[in-house]
């Protein structure tokens, strides 16, 4: 039985090679766990908005076995129906596209003041540290009422929980010292209620320890996700020039390139494990019950049945059903919102450093191959 493979070969912005081989094949995790590999588009979402793969599973990462779990409070990521629709449907309704662009303008003037601050830095600078970093961070603790001053409470703990480097015990350490946090926040707001996201679930039958397990997940994937996504997809941008071209020339461009970038890099890949309920029947193969499937997005996302030249970027692509937010019942609550940060923050850098240039040859870029969400640990660059 092959390895899960890892390895991206030449090419830091493609899936690891060979992933997409067979469509459905047993690997084996690093771990030592068995697992079925799903790389095609369609079985891909066939899984995905299947309820009977549950969600209620932990382990896969740091060397801990995959296993069936009683979720904790407020984690509806680890969720199935009807726990999972409860806690979905109570935070849908406060991310929708309305919503989302009721906070444009802020957005705006966030990155806008980032830019600012950016451009008095010395050069070379890091556009993850200067600008990838800051925008969703500071945006997402003010959607959900977190005080900026307090960002490095969750930057560290995201920083430690997605490492595939950390041991279960510093990861545990970690969510600990991170719950420990929310629920002093969460205090100081029944005390003082604010204007955030946190604020308004203080109203719904949320116990604090749900409240908690909530504001973990959004604080986690609200700016960890965001932040890769900016500064990885400015480095792809940058290694292909003519695509960059279109997107600084035309606005129409750099709309439709924000979910070409999602889909091309799709950085978040084969982290959602799922495990068969019942025995269940997926392209002519019986998983049998209780047997794990992990899902390929990064594969998914270019299947030649998907669109046309997968393998191409091309930014005036019209929109494809991607599965870079997931698909079904767990797919990306925050999916707007990351949205429209994205194609706030692309055009408006691009815009007002014109010269914007990496400092250093693309090899010696530190990509996130030892994190659970890919990416970039820093970008030097010039303009």
């Amino acid at each position: 039985m092959r390895a899960i493979p890892t390895d991206r070969g030449t090419c830091p912005f493609d899936p690891p090679a060979g992933m997409a081989d067979e469509p459905l094949s047993k690997v084996r995790l690093a771990n030592g766990d068995q697992v079925w590999l799903v790389a095609r588009h369609d079985l891909v979402r066939q899984v995905l908005a299947d309820t009977r793969f549950s969600s209620e599973i932990d382990g896969g990462f740091l060397g801990a076995p995959l296993r069936a779990v009683e979720p904790d409070p407020g984690m509806f990521i680890q969720m199935d129906p009807p726990r999972h629709t409860r806690l979905r449907r109570l935070m849908t309704g406060r991310f929708t596209v309305q919503r989302m662009n009721r906070l444009r303008p802020r957005v705006e003037q966030i990155v806008t003041d980032t830019l600012d601050a950016l451009e008095q830095r010395p050069r070379p600078a890091d556009l993850v540290e200067e600008f990838a970093l800051p925008i969703p961070s500071l945006v997402i603790c003010e959607l959900l009422g977190v005080p900026y001053a307090e960002r490095e409470e969750f930057q560290h703990a995201s920083a430690k929980i997605l490492s595939l480097t950390t041991t279960v015990e510093e990861q545990e350490a970690t969510l600990i010292r991170l719950a420990g946090y929310l629920a002093e926040l969460i205090a100081r707001k029944r005390a003082e209620p604010g204007e955030g996201l946190l604020d308004d679930l203080l109203d719904t039958d949320l116990t604090d320890d749900e409240l908690i397990g909530v504001a973990v997940l959004m604080l986690i994937a609200g700016h960890e996700t965001t932040a890769n996504m900016l500064s990885l997809g400015t480095l792809l941008l940058l290694h292909h020039p003519e695509q960059l071209a279109l997107v600084r020339q035309s606005p129409e461009a750099a709309k439709t390139a924000v979910d070409e970038l999602l889909r091309y890099l799709s950085i978040v890949d084969v982290g959602m494990y799922r495990r068969a309920g019942t025995d269940l029947e997926l392209n002519g193969q019986v998983i049998p019950e209780g047997d794990f499937v992990t899902c390929s997005l990064a594969s998914a996302n270019r299947d030649p049945a998907l669109l046309d030249r997968p393998d191409e970027l091309r930014v005036t692509r019209p929109k494809t059903p991607h599965v870079a937010f997931g698909f079904g019942p767990h797919q990306c609550i925050g999916q707007n919102l990351a949205r429209m940060e994205m194609e706030i923050a692309y055009p408006a850098l691009f815009r007002r450093l014109p010269g914007l240039r990496l400092a250093v040859p693309l090899e010696k870029v530190p990509f996130k191959n030892d994190m659970a969400i890919y990416g970039v640990h820093r970008l030097e660059v010039e303009w």
